[in-house]
């Protein structure tokens, strides 16, 4: 056994919370993955127990050790990451006040009109690079001070999810730059506090815990949870970063030009900046980076992959049943079929907006369509569109960093399309740029242990942490259906506009 020292990263997940232990050459040691319940009391509310993290990343940190076989005395540095945006509220002992109310929880629309009228849109997306969002953790704040006041007086300390489980392995109350940019409550252009949201939010300034870069040292593992670990006590804990920041780290996104996109239920375009940039419209989210001093742009996409497994459960039918009797993977099968047609299939084309739509259209009442059909098209033609589709709609994310200055030098890809070969050479192709897929799969808590080895001195910095443990594993090139799909990208693009009043309409009909 290597006397080679070992770093963990945690991921504070909405469901489990993941370790992961890795070498200082990106080599997987060992993870763990405890689950958990979130509760939803009432509809749109999402709630979770913080002592539930708390109780997996013990159960986290001890498997992983076990199953890794080491000395948890080896391991020489913790990065955190986490959901991000959960509202965690803290008493004068320390004590939970109430259950988190989480990322996902939809209750603050009211509470975000509140704070947006009160400093104005403009300025609310000057200060925090987003518009005020039911997801953020402001205006569960502001929720928390109409709906609950006897919590409220009893607030001492806020917190994100991550940084309740620092706050258990160190006893310091802290929080990075990344993660706070998604409170609502940062300048996030100069990375600090802003007075003037505090203030429209209820917020007493004492609440918040410092800000740090996600690569310092926040704290250092206590006594009392090195015994509850395993651990040493002692050891660094990096300040770590959000969920999409640790993810990017973890696939090696950490320079201007360097894009990632992700292809899962929902999809994710994200790309790195060296500047504070905000889309005008605030259809791009604009967050710290993980990287010190620096920043990322977000596309949220919200039926990605989504589309293409709604299109396996409701018309592939055969191919899950062959997929029972052994004859290979339904998803495998529906792309052999879109294989078998041309780019753009002879005039189909398919819009994903199964789920309403965030990035670049933020309307939960856009809808999902064929546009194109004819007696011609048959099933290879239709998964073949809903393919494309999916591609273009992350595409519009990537042209919105574009017109702001981001010059793309890559895009690392992954989820379940992006090891398709196929479907791979698309997205080279709608992108218009060279696609890659890298050997790190463990996605934030990879990264989150990273940021732990450059808290702890083992790399120097981020980049040279991704370039010693991250390496492409595949790669595309634009080829011959590039052309036209750069010519069929408008007319996609021009769908929704053409029928936002219809999908409005229609769904008003059947929602009143």
């Amino acid at each position: 056994m290597s006397d080679q020292p070992l770093l963990l990263g945690i991921d504070v997940g909405t469901s489990s919370t993941k370790a992961v232990l890795i070498r200082l050459d990106g080599t997987v040691v060992a993870t763990a993955a405890p689950e958990y319940k979130f509760h939803t009391p009432k509809p749109l509310w999402a709630e979770s127990d913080p002592e539930d993290w708390w109780e997996a990343s013990i159960q986290a940190i001890r498997q992983v050790i076990r199953k890794g076989g080491v000395n948890g005395e080896s391991i020489a540095a913790i990065g955190l990451t986490g959901q991000m945006h959960g509202l965690v509220l803290l008493g004068s002992k320390g004590e939970v006040l109430r259950p988190c109310i989480m990322w996902n929880d939809q209750r603050t629309a009211e509470e975000c009109a509140e704070i947006t009228t009160s400093v104005g849109a403009d300025k609310v997306l000057s200060i925090t690079g987003n518009p005020v969002l039911p997801g953020f953790t402001a205006p569960k704040i502001a929720w928390v001070k109409k709906h609950e006041p006897t919590v409220f007086a009893k607030i001492k300390h806020i917190l994100l999810p991550k940084d309740y489980v620092r706050y258990r392995l160190s006893g310091e109350l802290a929080m990075d730059v990344a993660d706070g940019s998604g409170t609502s409550l940062m300048e996030v252009g100069s990375r600090k506090w802003s007075a003037e949201m505090v203030d429209a939010t209820g917020v007493d300034p004492k609440w918040l815990p410092p800000l740090m870069e996600s690569v310092e040292i926040s704290g250092h593992l206590s006594e009392e949870a090195a015994i509850a670990t395993g651990l040493k006590a002692g050891i660094p804990i990096a300040a770590g970063a959000g969920d999409q920041a640790a993810q990017a780290v973890g696939s090696g996104i950490f320079e201007e030009g360097k894009i990632s996109a992700t292809f899962g239920t929902s999809g994710v375009v994200f790309a790195h900046s060296k500047e504070f940039r905000v889309e005008p419209e605030g259809n791009l989210h604009a967050f710290c980076s993980a990287v010190p001093g620096e920043w990322h742009l977000m596309g949220v996409m919200l039926s990605a992959a989504g589309s293409f497994q709604w299109f396996r459960n409701a018309l592939g039918r055969t191919e899950l049943a062959l997929e029972e009797q052994g004859r290979g993977k339904a998803y495998d099968l529906l792309v052999e079929k879109a294989a078998s047609v041309p780019a753009g299939c002879e005039g189909l084309l398919f819009l994903p907006y199964l789920s309403g739509e965030r990035t670049p259209y933020p309307d939960p009442l856009a809808r999902g369509a064929f546009i194109g059909l004819t007696l011609r098209h048959a099933k290879g033609h239709m998964v073949r569109s809903v393919l494309e589709g999916i591609t273009f709609g992350m595409n519009d994310s990537l042209q919105l960093m574009t017109h702001l200055g981001i010059q793309p030098e890559e895009v690392v890809v992954s989820g379940g399309g992006a090891q398709n070969p196929f479907w791979r050479q698309m997205m080279a192709d709608v992108f218009a740029q060279r696609v890659v897929t890298v050997n790190a799969t463990e996605g934030a808590a990879f990264g989150a242990a990273l940021l732990g080895g450059v808290c702890s001195g083992h790399y120097p910095d981020v980049a040279t942490a991704c370039k010693s443990t991250i390496q492409n594993t595949a790669e595309a090139s634009p080829g011959v259906d590039a052309e036209l799909y750069g010519r069929l990208y408008p007319r996609y693009r021009a769908l929704y506009p053409a029928l936002k009043d219809e999908f409005h309409a229609t769904s008003k009909m059947f929602l009143d």
